[in-house]
């Protein structure tokens, strides 16, 4: 499994200066690599070296190693975009946003984070220095810092490429690690449903919650400061965003992967497995008025399931994502599925047998049973039918596809927790 172990540079102002000109020749060449492939339609890494790779040696007078990692990230950034078209991140074929993003070459910042292959960069982990090719020159002895734990990982583990990246006057190197994977329980039995909501963050079968009405709160407040400051656009105004930038990101970041944590060592502690919605294009799905969209929007389930599903693998703890369709409608003891079993946002209660139970806790029951279902049946996901219209014939019989659910444990690329 791989993770990214992020260590933070302690350069002095000379090695700081030599760090920034190398990123910025970097990034330049890249810009213009890019430009290259854009015009002529050539984005592979091996063909576009043929185009790219002496100018960018002599224009710019980076060392082998450096321009063709420059190449290789152009080409990597088609390959996303690519990837993002072909998914609708970018809205449909005709929206202003794709026409855009697909009608001009990708542009590279210029402190944009550069790759470092164990030919340009040599780390001293007991020393805690690291050596690195720049522009200038072969810069050594540049200090760094990181915890005792991410400092373990790195003698045992590291492998591969780094990243040298600048964010908010700071120095970072993202390194990738390979952490031997633990074997997955092949005896689980139960499972720890998971419900993903607005209000609660999350909420497990056993009736925990976890964040709530106070978290938001402070995501509103938030949002109405930077709501304000942008519209004073003043320069002290746009300081203190900048300031404040990627500020409620960051305490969302540490928010869901405590969660996470927690979530995983209950599930080893009780040797259960971890059931998680599959919330997959819930945002294409989904319509809201305008003042929920700020609100829907704002969390990001995405990250908190992927950070359950690393730190399960690397626990050996099994997670299973199931259709979500009609969780929060479906009575958890009887199976009644009714649009107004659901009360309030709070506070479910079953019309057929009259079972009352807090709406989450209900609806990560009804995802545990889908789970523990699934992974009898070897993971094949049944997908729930809407309840019948009054007044409608009988019900379509059930059907069954694959698509809805999937037995997935993918390694991330995150700093290590």
């Amino acid at each position: 499994m791989k993770l990214v172990v992020q260590v933070k540079l302690l350069p002095t102002p000379v090695q700081a200066a030599a760090l920034e000109a190398t990123l910025r020749a970097c990034n330049e060449a890249a810009s213009w690599v890019s430009s290259v492939a854009f015009e002529k339609d050539v984005k592979r890494n091996f063909a576009l070296r043929e185009h790219t790779y002496i100018q960018v040696k002599q224009q710019w007078g980076l060392g082998a190693q450096a321009a063709q990692h420059v190449i290789k990230k152009t080409c990597d950034a088609y390959t996303t975009l690519k990837a993002n078209l072909k998914a609708g991140n970018l809205g449909k074929p005709w929206s202003k946003r794709y026409r855009r993003a697909a009608g001009k070459p990708v542009a590279f910042r210029p402190e944009g984070a550069q790759p470092y292959d164990d030919r340009m960069l040599s780390w001293q982990i007991t020393e805690r220095t690291v050596s690195l090719w720049t522009l200038p020159g072969r810069t050594k002895k540049v200090a760094f810092t990181a915890s005792p734990e991410h400092l373990a990982r790195l003698a045992l583990y590291r492998k591969g490429e780094s990243d040298l990246l600048f964010r908010d006057g700071m120095w970072f190197l993202n390194a990738t690690c390979e952490i031997p994977e633990h074997p997955l329980k092949a005896d689980v039995e139960e499972f720890l449903g998971i419900d993903l909501g607005i209000v609660n963050i999350a909420t497990t079968s056993d009736g925990q919650i976890m964040a709530g009405r106070a978290l938001n709160r402070g995501r509103e407040r938030e949002r109405t400061l930077r709501t304000k400051l942008q519209r004073k656009n003043t320069p002290s105004a746009n300081r203190r965003l900048k300031k404040r930038r990627r500020k409620e990101a960051r305490r969302a970041t540490d928010i869901n992967h405590k969660i996470a944590k927690h979530v995983v060592a209950e599930a080893e502690r009780t040797g259960r497995g971890i059931a998680l919605e599959d919330l997959t294009g819930i945002r294409e799905r989904v319509r809201l008025r305008k003042p929920q969209r700020a609100t829907h929007s704002s969390w990001s389930f995405a990250q908190l399931g992927a950070f359950i599903a690393y730190k399960a693998r690397n626990a050996g703890v099994p997670v299973v994502h199931v259709d979500p369709a009609y969780t929060s409608r479906t009575c958890a003891e009887c199976g009644h599925i009714d649009k107004a079993n659901r009360v309030s946002q709070a506070w479910f209660a079953c019309r057929n047998c009259g079972f009352v139970d807090h709406a989450d806790r209900n609806g990560s029951r009804n995802i545990r049973a889908r789970a523990e279902q699934l992974w009898r049946r070897g993971a094949q996901s049944t997908v729930p039918d809407p309840p019948p219209k009054p007044g409608r014939g009988t019900r379509r019989k059930p059907s069954t596809t694959t698509s809805g659910a999937r037995c997935a444990n993918p390694g991330l690329s995150v700093p290590g927790h």
